[in-house]
């Protein structure tokens, strides 16, 4: 039988995939119920196979309360115009009320805390509008999006039409970013496609049977973007920007990152396919789409793909960041190496990460084992009816398993076999966040399910190797530094990392940046260059510990 080489890699990346790695325990704990969260995501299906049903859900990871810990939002969807028995179905806030390190617990504060979100949820962003020190709180959905200022006394207020961020589209992922550098988060939100109930559309598989359609059956929508006031509320520069003067995409999954190294922030944005857009910003209000220059609006074979989730981290130690995209099943997910000058070549299978059979939503480069290599999570779940499980009678034939691979050397292994339930468990998982839950100095994973159930997975990683900790305030205010870029200068070679919430899949994670450091045990040196062209070195911090780090002022340990 002729086998491809394609096809050859494809097969040998799922065959270590399923061979467990002798004598390692399961790298991440699924400690759901121990936590006390109980929490399971409505898609509203009814039998119509509506496309909103397979698309969310998110959430996030932010510390609303400011007491040092992480609390967590989920995102809940709805009855699709259905009527049902019952209270309509709400988004949940959970506050982390653990002992770290040694126990997680969460506190279901949804109604103390006034937040009171209803609608068909999608996803949710995190940003400090008012750069008062404490986290705002977007949610995107079908039909309407929710902008919640923190009161700084552990509830919300509902502020969306007096800040103008009112959006009755379908929207998705949203992204906080300061883009032009006047001290203020400005927002920017993917749309995906002109969607309503009444639009009668039916679609089929190969198989001649009823099933999702697919986004092409429906018109795409612009995204916007909103430039913050400074006064609570937000002015549409959507058109003044560029960013609608070009033909709409059905959006998925927005990163917002420095991509050519101008101290300016750029935008990447998934489109379900359509060519995926590279903002670039041209330091006067206004952006470039340089998504086909730059090699990273399609495939390589020159086709745009089915975009949903996004991330971007220096996985070869060279100092900037690679793009990486999830796609569907039958596409394989795409890596763009930086080649520098804001060019990009697609290295999916070179690196390892090439594998069909996976439709991905959420992802993020993560060092889950703190060795000093960026490794990646990926969270899937197909869209379209799996025929296998259809034939064994699934009620909802979308599950896959999740992925974990670890980066060795800037080259990827598929270790998600060995690495406990989050990545060997069925599901149809979307949004995917990271974020130190117990503060132990390692990442932890909360994975969204679609018509399922929310899944906290604890790092258990082993062996335990040393880390630094570092959370950036922007100086001009007390609210984080979003899009600093941290490097750790002492080691062997230089590590770099950036201050980021966004990313991933409708879900928004730990702004804080760990540095894993294998055995090294010594006092270490970082050095800041935050989004406004300030740049700060920062010496003899301890290491195994979280350091506060803002311009001018010395760091400050925390706990």
């Amino acid at each position: 039988m002729h086998v491809s080489a394609r096809a050859l890699v494809v097969l040998l990346a799922i065959g270590g995939a399923l061979a467990p790695l002798r004598g390692q325990s399961p790298v991440f704990t699924d400690i759901t119920a121990a936590t006390g969260v109980s929490f399971v995501h409505v898609n509203g299906a009814s039998g119509g196979l509506h496309l909103p049903e397979v698309i969310g859900p998110g959430g996030a990871l932010f510390d609303y309360d400011n007491d040092g810990d992480l609390d967590l939002f989920a995102v809940q969807g709805s009855t699709l115009g259905r009527s049902a028995p019952g209270e309509a179905p709400r988004s949940r806030l959970f506050r982390n009320d653990g002992d770290p390190p040694t126990r997680i617990r969460f506190t279901d504060v949804t109604e103390a805390s006034g937040v009171n979100v209803t609608g068909y949820g999608m996803g949710a962003a995190t940003g400090d509008i008012d750069n008062d020190g404490w986290v705002d709180l977007y949610v995107t959905g079908l039909g309407a999006t929710r902008l919640l200022r923190n009161n700084r006394n552990g509830t919300f207020s509902d502020i969306t039409a007096k800040s103008g961020t009112g959006n009755d589209g379908w929207t998705t992922s949203a992204s906080f970013l300061d883009y032009d550098r006047d001290g203020w988060l400005d927002l920017y939100v993917a749309s995906y496609v002109n969607f309503r109930l009444d639009m009668k559309r039916e679609c089929f598989s190969a198989a001649s049977v009823r099933d999702y359609c697919t986004p092409s059956v429906y018109e795409p929508l612009q995204d916007r973007l909103w430039r913050n006031n400074g006064n609570g509320t937000f002015a549409d520069v959507s058109a003044r920007s560029g960013i609608t003067l070009t033909a709409a995409g059905r959006g998925l999954g927005v990163l917002a990152t420095d991509v050519d190294g101008d101290g300016w922030t750029d935008l990447y944005v998934a489109n379900d396919g359509d060519p995926n857009r590279l903002w670039i910003n041209q330091h006067n209000g206004t952006f470039r789409d340089e998504g086909l220059l730059a090699g990273v609006a399609v495939s390589r074979s020159g086709q745009p793909q089915g975009s949903m989730g996004v991330d971007a981290g220096d996985i070869d130690g060279d100092g900037d960041e690679e793009l990486f995209v999830t796609n569907l099943d039958n596409e394989g997910n795409a890596l763009y190496l930086n080649v520098g000058g804001g060019l990009f070549e697609e290295r999916t299978i070179e690196r390892g990460l090439f594998a069909l059979g996976f439709t991905g939503f959420g992802t993020r480069f993560v060092d889950y084992d703190n060795d000093g290599w960026l490794d990646l999570i990926v969270a899937n779940g197909a869209v379209r009816h799996m025929a296998s499980q259809v034939r064994r009678g699934d009620p909802y034939p979308l599950r896959q398993r999740n992925q974990l691979f670890r980066n060795q050397n800037g080259r990827y292994e598929d270790v998600s076999a060995a690495s406990g339930p989050a990545f060997t468990a069925l599901q149809v998982a979307r949004g995917a966040a990271i974020g130190d839950l117990d503060n132990d100095g390692d990442s932890d994973l909360v994975v969204f399910g679609n018509n399922g159930p929310l899944t906290i997975h604890r790092n258990d990683s082993t062996p335990r190797r040393h880390w630094l900790g570092i959370r950036v305030l922007d100086g001009r205010s007390p609210r984080d530094a979003l899009q600093a870029r941290v490097t750790l200068t002492g080691g062997r070679r230089p590590l770099v990392r950036r201050v980021q919430v966004d990313g991933s899949y409708c879900a928004s994670s730990d702004p804080r940046v760990i540095f894993g450091l294998g055995e090294t045990t010594a006092p270490q040196r970082v050095r800041v260059q935050w989004d406004n062209g300030r740049a700060e070195e920062f010496s003899g911090l301890a290491v195994d510990r979280y350091w506060i780090l803002e311009p001018g002022k010395p760091p400050r340990a925390v706990r």
